[in-house]
């Protein structure tokens, strides 16, 4: 971004070597209690404000692990209709929403090697879901 740019709104829009800022925003935004007021201070310096008081978690941040896995699945289901297979590289990060319902970056990649890792842990429900999309084991 450069000196006197717009903050990102949302996720997707502006990626930096592999991060994107308004994923990050809207973490600094859904955390901002549990900064330091020297953090939040250089946050409002830049225009970074608190998340509303109304208790919608920030766009981007799903608070739940079943919003977590939920935002992954259908990033992972979005690359197999576009793709037809599971065969992700690490690094990839999918965009997932429309213009109506928000977008969110998922790191695809990074998921699907974790959820390999951890698949004796899943419940029945989550592997068949993955299984079903041809997700290799």
């Amino acid at each position: 971004m450069k000196a006197g740019g717009a903050l990102p709104s949302g996720p997707g829009e502006l990626t930096v070597q592999g991060e994107d800022l308004g994923v990050w925003v809207a973490g600094q935004r859904a955390g901002w209690e549990r900064l330091m007021p020297a953090q939040q201070w250089l946050l409002e310096s830049v225009g970074v404000e608190p998340a509303a008081e109304d208790g919608a978690p920030a766009a981007g941040a799903p608070r739940t692990q079943d919003a977590r896995w939920n935002a992954s699945l259908t990033a992972a289901r979005q690359f197999h209709a576009r793709e037809g297979h599971l065969q992700v590289p690490r690094q990839h990060i999918e965009i997932t929403g429309d213009g109506d319902s928000g977008r969110a970056a998922v790191k695809l990649g990074a998921w699907l090697d974790n959820t390999r890792r951890r698949a004796a842990k899943l419940s029945p429900e989550r592997r068949e879901a993955l299984d079903a999309l041809g997700m290799r084991w």
